[in-house]
């Protein structure tokens, strides 16, 4: 089912798995502003579509062209089912009953799901102490640097459901292992998945939500409509793809560690917001967490 990876990561696979924790970054903010006006299945579908016909444009313009087999096209409607339609409406859902800091800290728990479900599924990357350490020491990194919020007994749906998401997020990052087996580019399997995704949703956010008039839509709305399709869907999913073909899925998703960094980051360099010294202490023990799963602690 899999060809070997990668499990200690170079300075490509960093760079890129940083790059990515920034464009998921963002999609936290785009999601926020996108849900005032907008119901959670048309933004899922929306972004997904979008980012599906930038990736094919691009594709072709490269000289790459669908697959027709079959089976490959199966593979696309399971992954983009995982790691697409299942998680992206869950945790849309769940920011419309949650704050986002609080969904992020939740997100922050897939690296801990694919730890278990990887290492049941994929025999390169089984479960180890140094793992299972550096995941832990991680995520109570993101914790210390976020602040737990009060969870109430309202939430509990939501949180719940942002949970599944990370769930399914490993799950995906399982299952995409195949797609390096079958020789499939990383731009075609992420134009794949959210194709595959697009035709599943489409028709349900239809029936769900109903028609909408994008004329209608405010200025930042779509803004945050187009920022979710190319930054965070079209972009990132080009590089998750990659980073999934060399390093696997253990590393992969340790992207949610990384995405509150990102985040706090951006906001101290562009929205002029303090960073704390728990912020640094956070970051400090995701940088250690990291390290010892990489083998470099």
């Amino acid at each position: 089912m899999t060809h070997s990876i990668n499990t200690s990561m170079g300075g490509r696979e960093w760079t890129m798995l940083v790059s990515l924790s920034v464009l998921w970054g963002g999609s936290f903010f785009f999601v926020g502003v996108a849900v005032a006006d907008l119901p959670p299945l048309t933004i899922v579908t929306l972004r997904v579509s979008l980012a599906a016909i930038l990736l094919w444009t691009t594709a072709i313009v490269r000289g790459l062209r669908p697959p027709k087999g079959l089976k490959i096209w199966a593979a696309f409607l399971g992954m983009g089912l995982l790691n697409n339609v299942i998680p992206f409406s869950l945790i849309v859902w769940g920011q419309t009953q949650i704050a986002s800091g609080l969904a992020s800290i939740l997100n922050a728990a897939t690296p801990i799901f694919t730890v278990v479900v990887a290492g049941i599924f994929l025999p390169d990357e089984r479960v180890t102490p140094r793992r299972v350490l550096g995941v832990t020491v991680g995520f109570l990194g993101v914790v210390l640097m976020i602040g737990l919020p009060a969870i109430n007994g309202t939430g509990v749906l939501a949180h719940s459901a942002v949970i599944a998401a990370t769930l399914s997020y490993a799950f995906a990052g399982v299952f995409g292992r195949r797609f390096k087996k079958m020789g499939v580019n990383p731009l075609v399997s992420a134009a794949g998945q959210v194709t595959a995704s697009s035709l599943f949703l489409a028709p349900v956010a239809l029936t769900v939500d109903g028609p909408i008039n994008l004329a209608d839509l405010k200025l930042t709305v779509l803004g945050s409509v187009m920022g979710l399709a190319v930054f965070s869907t079209a972009i990132a999913y080009v590089l998750y793809f990659r980073i999934l073909e060399s390093a696997g899925a253990t590393n992969l998703l340790l992207v949610t560690l990384l995405v509150p960094v990102s985040a706090i980051l951006l906001g101290s360099l562009f929205l002029e917001e303090e960073l704390r010294t728990v912020h640094y202490l956070g970051m400090a023990m995701i940088a250690a967490g990291l390290s010892v799963i990489d083998g470099r602690l």
